[in-house]
C-alpha cells in the first residue's frame, strides 16, 4: 500500500500500473491481485485508508472547544507535517486533480473528503464566534473554504518549488491571513476604546501600502 501510493503520487493515476507497483513493491502481479481485484481497488482502499489516517490525526490533535484560533493553527502545523514527512498529502492532491475529468467515481470521494474538511473548519470558526473570539460578521463556511484553499495552495507551491516555498513559512501565512479576516474589526474596536491612535495609525499604514 505505501509502495502504491508512492507510485500514484509521482505518476498519477494513468502512469501508474499494476506492474510498476509490483516492481517497485519487490512482488509479482499475481501476489498483487490476490488482495486486490484491479489497480482502481487497489487506488481506492489507499484513499480510503490514508484520508482517514489524515482525518484522525487532525480530530485527535486539535482542542476547538477551549482555543478555536490554536486548532486552526494546530490543523495547518498537521497539514505541514504530513506534507514533509510521506507522501501522502502529494498523493491526495495529485490524484484530486486528475480526478476531475478522468473518474467521476475517485471525484466524488474527493469531493467528501473535501467537504468534511471544510465543515469541520466551519465549525471551529462558529465555536470562535459563538466565544467571541472571532468575528460574528464573518460567513464561517466563507472562511473556511478560504483556508482549505489557502493550505492546498501552499502545498502545492511547495511541492513544485520546494527550494523556493518554505511550506511551514507558507502556512504560518494562510493561518496569520484568516487571523487577520476573523478578528481585525474586534482589534479595532478594543484600539477605539482605548482612544483610537491605534486605528488613527492603522488605516494610515493601510493607505502608504
Amino acid at each position: 500500500m505505501v509502495i502504491a501510493i508512492d507510485c500514484f503520487a509521482r505518476y498519477g493515476y494513468q502512469g501508474t500500473s499494476i506492474d510498476r507497483i509490483a516492481s517497485a513493491a519487490g512482488v509479482t502481479k499475481g501476489a498483487l491481485y490476490y488482495h486486490f481485484r484491479d489497480k482502481e481497488e487497489l487506488l481506492f482502499e489507499a484513499v480510503q485508508d490514508r484520508i482517514t489516517e489524515f482525518e484522525q490525526h487532525v480530530v485527535s490533535g486539535v482542542s476547538p472547544a477551549t482555543d478555536p484560533a490554536g486548532a486552526l493553527a494546530e490543523i495547518a502545523r498537521v497539514c505541514v507535517h504530513i506534507a514533509t514527512k510521506n507522501n501522502l498529502r502529494r498523493f491526495i492532491l495529485t490524484l484530486m486533480v486528475e480526478a476531475l475529468d478522468t473518474n467521476p467515481r475517485l471525484s466524488e470521494a474527493f469531493r467528501g473528503i473535501l467537504r468534511r474538511f471544510r465543515s469541520y473548519l466551519a465549525g471551529i470558526v462558529r465555536l470562535g464566534q459563538e466565544q467571541g473570539v472571532f468575528r460574528r460578521d464573518i460567513d464561517a463556511a466563507l472562511a473556511a473554504e478560504l483556508f482549505a484553499g489557502g493550505v492546498i495552495g501552499a502545498e502545492l507551491q511547495h511541492y513544485q518549488d520546494a527550494d523556493r516555498v518554505d511550506l511551514a513559512v507558507a502556512m504560518e501565512g494562510v493561518v496569520a491571513q484568516l487571523m487577520a479576516l476573523l478578528t481585525e474589526d474586534r482589534d479595532m474596536t478594543t484600539q477605539r476604546r482605548a482612544g483610537g491612535k491605534g486605528v488613527r495609525s492603522r488605516r494610515k499604514s493601510r493607505k502608504e501600502l
